[in-house]
């Protein structure tokens, strides 16, 4: 029925109907699938370039459950590599960042530079008899990595389009909303925690505005989510939504600014406070800012650069990595971003709510991973398999617009027009059996006019 059917993966997303097959959520052969046409043909985000800022800095990442080391070698230029010695397959780096001037694998010692060249070998002379090519030898090299305004992203397959193209108006308009707020630093230490789920029901989670007030009871009543004046961005109106659709899955959804937002810091101004991280907004009115975002400088809610790249401001700046480890598990990782001139006590404010947001200590992640996990499970079940989850809302309601600088996009009531969107292009990426027929074939976003 699955990898080896035929079935095309278009047949398990219903766009018609707005459903989705419960089973592309848990079964292990489609998983497998997910690893070799997905997450080994896309561009992956690695690090910020403030994480490895020098020659010879690196960062452990993942492109799927590949270790990857993202470096720069002594040109400084940018480097990723499989974190696996050509000899046995050891790890050739086993901390989670650093400054390194070679790579050197524990168990039998070769050596790697860092340009990924083999250097060392013991015994080269005495028991390889200087017959072994060191040069077709060395660490597995991305085919492409490249940065986008400081976020650094590899793919592993030399047919990708160029990052710029692959991630197109919507998904450069999602990363130009943080890089336009200034220079920005990564706080030391991602916080990383595993939940059961599959790593997509992350991903669709991070557009799902409709669940906020049920899930998230208990932290808005305990005060948690509303000190002060921020409560006005948090709790956006259910009625003012924006949602970008891109090309191979991009997609950004969630509420527009809040104008109330605006009437608080002028507010907050008055009275001379300081203001807080949610309503540290006037970045946003900087000329520069606003030839950069266009009509789309009033946007606050979540992109998520295809596959597993998503950006919140619930916390100021923050991004996540859903990292699949298994169908049945993903592992979370949230970057939080300091930009430059913060004062310190601003500092502060943005990484208590970065701690206490999400991550292992985070209230809305511990709501939200109990339902990703209750939902993963429950599509492992035979006869659950045969009724399929439902992604319909606003279906069909939504006038398509054009915009100036990030493409299609609809203003519409919370929807569920972006998670409809994921599943119709991950079905492109699964059914394509290369670069070249993913191109050829992937779903194209609307044109205005037309009706999603």
């Amino acid at each position: 029925m699955l990898k080896d059917s035929g079935k095309p993966f278009h047949d398990y997303v219903h766009v018609e109907s707005g459903t989705v097959d419960r089973i592309i959520f848990s079964d292990q052969a489609i998983y497998e699938l997910e690893l070799e046409r997905i997450f080994a043909r896309a561009w992956n985000f690695m690090c910020h370039e403030s994480q490895i800022p020098n020659k010879g800095d690196f960062f452990l990442s993942f492109i799927g459950e590949e270790s990857v080391i993202c470096t720069r070698d002594k040109t400084g230029a940018l480097q990723v590599f499989l974190n696996t010695c050509r000899h046995r397959g050891n790890a050739v780096c086993r901390a989670e960042s650093g400054n390194a001037r070679s790579f050197l694998c524990t168990y039998h010692g070769w050596t790697y530079g860092l340009d990924g060249k083999l250097i060392g070998v013991p015994g080269y002379k005495d028991l390889y008899h200087e017959e072994l090519d060191k040069d077709q030898w060395g660490l597995i090299s991305a085919a492409k990595v490249t940065s986008y305004k400081g976020f650094v992203f590899a793919t592993m397959d030399p047919e990708a389009p160029d990052l710029e193209e692959y991630l197109g108006p919507a998904g450069r308009v999602s990363l130009d909303v943080i890089a336009a707020q200034g220079p920005l630093t990564v706080v030391e230490g991602v916080q990383k925690n595993v939940v059961g789920c599959n790593w997509k029901l992350a991903v669709d989670n991070l557009f799902d505005f409709y669940h906020v007030p049920i899930s998230h009871a208990s932290a808005n009543m305990s005060g948690a989510q509303s000190r002060g004046r921020s409560a006005a961005l948090l709790n956006a109106p259910r009625m003012n939504h924006r949602v970008l659709l891109g090309e191979y899955g991009h997609a950004f959804g969630g509420s527009i600014l809040n104008p109330v937002v605006w009437e608080q810091i002028d507010a907050a101004k008055a009275n001379g406070e300081p203001l807080e991280v949610h309503l540290q907004q006037e970045w946003r009115k900087k000329p520069e800012v606003a030839e950069m975002l266009g009509d789309m400088g009033d946007l606050s809610g979540h992109p998520n650069i295809f596959p597993n790249l998503w950006y919140t401001g619930v916390a100021g700046a923050q991004l996540c990595l859903r990292l699949p480890k298994g169908p049945l598990a993903t592992e979370l990782w949230w970057f939080t971003f300091m930009p430059a001139g913060l004062s310190a006590e601003a500092q502060e404010d943005r990484r208590l709510r970065a701690i206490h947001n999400f991550g292992p200590a985070g209230l809305l992640e511990q709501d939200d991973g109990e339902n990703w996990n209750q939902s993963t499970l429950a599509t492992l079940g035979t006869v659950a398999r045969r009724y399929p989850l439902n992604f319909s809302m606003g279906r069909g309601k939504a006038a398509v617009m054009e915009s100036n600088v990030a493409g299609s996009y609809v203003e519409t009531p919370i929807n569920e027009h972006a998670q409809l969107w994921t599943w119709r292009c991950w079905a492109d990426w699964m059914d394509a059996e290369s670069w070249s027929a993913l191109r050829a074939s992937h779903t194209l976003p609307p044109k205005a006019g037309e009706f999603v």
